[in-house]
């Protein structure tokens, strides 16, 4: 039983790697850093099913390009594979003046898809290179931070899944 447990934790720190940061993990399944905030402090992968857990050191909300409000919990969850995010928690977008879960990602070549369940919207990947920042986004005023972002070139959320 105990050689058990060596193996699964062997299997949790090869697939994690020992030194990886949430942003490299996203990477390794195909998805940009730019779908999880700055901040992140840790996070637990379990290799064998895609179960994650990604800690922010509180709740964090920002606008894109001024249209689109994203707020995170403190923790976001679901489960990672290759191009496929599924049963998240922890992420939300306000349409209107409703706050919706984002609750899937799903990478479509150079596509990133967002479904809130009822409705999806598509975004270009290049969109998402660069981690927003907690309150700001990618509107940062630091010297460090200066972007020179295109327009979020967007697909509304009116497609019905």
């Amino acid at each position: 039983m105990l050689f058990v447990a060596f193996l699964l934790s062997l299997l949790f720190l090869s697939a994690a790697g020992a030194d990886s940061t949430a942003y490299e993990v996203l990477q390794s399944f195909d998805f940009p850093v730019g779908i999880l905030p700055k901040g992140v402090t840790h996070y637990d992968l379990d290799a064998s099913s895609g179960r994650f857990n990604a800690y922010l050191e509180g709740s964090c909300s920002f606008s894109l390009e001024g249209s689109y409000q994203l707020r995170y919990k403190s923790k976001i969850s679901g489960y990672i594979h290759k191009d496929k995010l599924t049963d998240l928690s922890g992420v939300s977008v306000k349409v209107f003046f409703l706050w919706l879960n984002i609750v899937e990602v799903r990478r479509n070549g150079e596509k990133l898809e967002f479904s809130v369940g009822i409705a999806s919207a598509e975004f270009g990947i290049s969109n998402f290179y660069v981690s927003p920042q907690c309150g700001c986004g990618l509107n940062c005023k630091t010297s460090d931070d200066r972007l020179e972002m295109g327009n979020l070139r967007t697909n509304p959320l009116v497609s019905s899944s």
